[in-house]
């Protein structure tokens, strides 16, 4: 199993995870586990495979959805020993997330030669996900909060391919988007790190437009 597989099968785990922990949150029954976990797993892979119009990943090797399921069982079963299943929530999506930034950034480099499409497709698989998630789960949206979360997905895409065009051994520059994503992830989940917020103007008087 090389590095990309592995992250790949790391971040629908841990994303899968994320899903199921959500559906603790709401007290819903193993299909509900089985489904958050599976849409959540798989959701930012499928997005990304449909715009590139290849073979969506999951149907031609099923382990994905077995993963799934077994994370979903598995947090069935284990979550209410977690004491606070938010915080671990947003910390395992913060670890997804940056594996699914490389993989997705290292799966559109191979298939269009794009550094750009790399880029946006890490972004894409990243986040999500996460989204759908959020949206199904009926959770305040990770988009909406204040502490940067594309951003860090962004990052370790563009870590990883410029890694990858600068001639860095592969496993470096997986190693080095991960951690790019992670740090800027983790570190908006412990210091708040946001970017300054829109604030709306009082439009002009009618009376002073000339």
């Amino acid at each position: 199993m090389n590095a990309i597989t592995l992250f790949d099968y790391s971040g629908v785990a841990v994303f899968a995870a994320t899903g199921a922990l959500a559906a603790s949150r709401k007290q819903l029954d193993i299909i509900g586990f089985l489904f958050l976990a599976s849409v959540t797993g798989i959701g930012g892979g499928t997005f990304r495979d449909l715009i590139l119009n290849v073979p969506v990943f999951w149907v031609s090797n099923r382990d994905y959805v077995l993963i799934c399921a077994a994370v979903a069982v598995l947090v069935f079963f284990t979550a209410h020993r977690v004491e606070s299943r938010y915080k671990l929530l947003l910390w395992l999506d913060a670890i997804g997330l940056a594996a699914f930034a490389v993989m997705g950034a290292a799966k559109g480099l191979a298939i269009t030669g794009s550094p750009l499409v790399a880029i946006i497709t890490g972004m894409l698989t990243a986040t999500f996900g996460g989204i759908l998630r959020d949206l199904l789960a009926g959770e305040p949206s990770v988009l909406l909060k204040p502490e940067v979360y594309v951003t860090a997905a962004l990052v370790g895409a563009a870590a990883y391919t410029l890694g990858d065009l600068a001639g860095l051994p592969p496993l470096m520059s997986e190693i080095g988007g991960f951690l790019a994503a992670f740090t800027v992830r983790g570190g908006a989940l412990k210091f708040g790190w946001s970017f300054p917020a829109y604030k709306s103007r009082p439009g002009r008087n009618p009376e002073d437009i000339p």
